[in-house]
């Protein structure tokens, strides 16, 4: 185990310690831990999302300064392209980029919240939908309702495409 500033990293695990820091800054430390301990399979990965944090950042008129859950965001999105490509080459008999990518994936899942079960999300997607039907919205006319009710009380730990076959599939 390695120590570097307010982080232990074991093998590509990384550990914060008393202080807060923002998700940008964990990422740019995590990366020089990556650089001095050789690790290049997570060196390119944090590179790559830091990249593409700070597109993001310069993507609109003026520059800014992303908050957290945008950077949440971006590495959600990051993730799920690397999943699906990992599929993707898995179908085209390409083993080895899909190693690469699931390995990519796996490394930006370590960043992100814990996903939320299927279970948990269903009693939520239920509650809303009750809720909803309370107030007199039923049918297709609920699903955005429902939808973004339920994206605000999952938060980023469920994803969207699936909370929107849930809620379709209760609403019926």
């Amino acid at each position: 185990m390695q120590t570097l500033g307010p982080f232990s990293i074991s093998g590509a695990q990384l550990r914060q310690t008393d202080y807060m820091t923002s998700l940008k800054d964990t990422l740019k430390s995590d990366l020089t831990a990556a650089m001095k301990a050789g690790d290049n399979m997570l060196k390119s990965t944090l590179r790559m999302a830091i990249a593409a944090v700070m597109n993001a950042e310069v993507a609109g008129s003026e520059a800014v300064e992303l908050s957290d859950d945008q950077v949440l965001k971006i590495l959600q999105a990051e993730t799920k392209k690397r999943l699906e490509s990992a599929e993707i080459y898995t179908q085209a008999g390409r083993t080895e980029a899909a190693a690469q990518e699931s390995a990519e994936a796996e490394i930006l899942s370590r960043y992100l919240p814990a996903a939320m079960s299927d279970n948990e999300l269903q009693v939520i997607v239920m509650e809303e939908v009750a809720a909803a039907v309370a107030a007199g919205n039923e049918g297709a006319k609920a699903m955005g309702l429902v939808v973004k009710a339920v994206r605000a009380r999952a938060g980023s730990s469920a994803d969207g495409a699936k909370i929107a076959a849930l809620v379709k599939s209760a609403l019926g």
